[in-house]
């Protein structure tokens, strides 16, 4: 197995995308997979380094990605060292970081000969999920799309009334990492970056122009993203695939650190389902 870590490259933004690829190495065109991870996401975290062995050991040439402004660094890809770059993130950005890893995937010539660059797949978790969707729906170099545990509204990130009034007034907002105990800065862009953009950035609309194979796998104890959101997105499109993933959470038993040596059980499934879709 072939695995590179950290390649940097280029993006719009100022701040590089730091990328993996692993893959088999045997000058045989493989169909090209990209992983996005979801809010207060990273390449990284918990199991997304097995569930990239299994892709691979399938002979897809699996790539996952830190957005520039998901508050990594080069130095220190994990977690979040620089809040200023995840205060100043959006979702623009985040379709831009994708935009410029399918350029690169497309023209570098490192991968050329083992790749088939007509076959190149999103997965997108959470957040990301959002994105890759819709980055599939404008996008005809991508053949399949995948969300897992995929939000169907972007607008769940955004308050209302008095709680926007005040973030309008300080310029910033604040919500605490559980884990790393960060107080991680949202500054007003964000929003007004989303409503300069919100006809682009409706997942609603880029579901139901879809003309791809999508596949939607959900938890039905999923936590954070209510499985009725992954139903909705289902009804939007009527050629979509769901699954549904019974007593399977938001990250699919999955946590961070993980130090198993084996994927939890609820995400190998996830991993199965979705190699099975694209193989179909």
């Amino acid at each position: 197995m072939k695995v590179i870590k950290n390649i940097e490259i280029k993006g719009k933004h100022d701040k590089p995308i730091l990328t993996d690829l692993i893959y088999k190495e045997n000058a045989s065109p493989k169909e090209v997979v990209i992983f996005c991870h979801g809010y207060k996401g990273y390449k990284d975290w918990g199991a997304w380094n097995l569930v990239a062995e299994h892709f691979a050991k399938q002979n897809f040439f699996f790539i996952k990605m830190n957005f520039s402004h998901n508050g990594g660094t080069v130095e220190q890809p994990i977690d979040f060292p620089d809040l200023e770059a995840f205060g100043q993130n959006n979702f623009i950005k985040e379709l831009d970081d994708l935009d410029s890893v399918l350029d690169w995937v497309r023209t570098h010539d490192m991968i050329k000969d083992e790749i088939n660059k007509d076959c190149i797949s999103l997965i997108g978790h959470s957040r990301g999920g959002g994105t890759v969707v819709l980055k599939a729906s404008k996008d005809k170099r991508v053949s399949k799309v995948i969300s897992w545990a995929g939000v169907s509204d972007f607008t769940r990130f955004f308050p209302n009334g008095e709680i926007l009034e005040l973030w309008e007034k300080n310029g910033v907002a604040y919500i605490t990492n559980a884990r790393t105990k960060q107080e991680m800065p949202h500054y007003y862009q964000f929003y007004t970056s989303f409503k300069e953009n919100e006809a682009e950035l409706n997942i609603k609309t880029a579901v139901e122009q879809l003309n791809i194979p999508y596949l939607i796998v959900h938890g039905d104890k999923d936590e954070t993203v209510l499985l009725q959101e992954a139903t909705a997105l289902e009804n939007w499109n009527a050629t979509s695939q769901l699954k549904i993933i019974e007593e399977a959470n938001h990250t699919f038993g999955s946590s961070h650190p993980w130090i198993e040596p084996s994927l939890p059980k609820h995400l190998s499934l996830a991993v199965d389902t979705s190699i099975e879709f694209l193989k179909a």
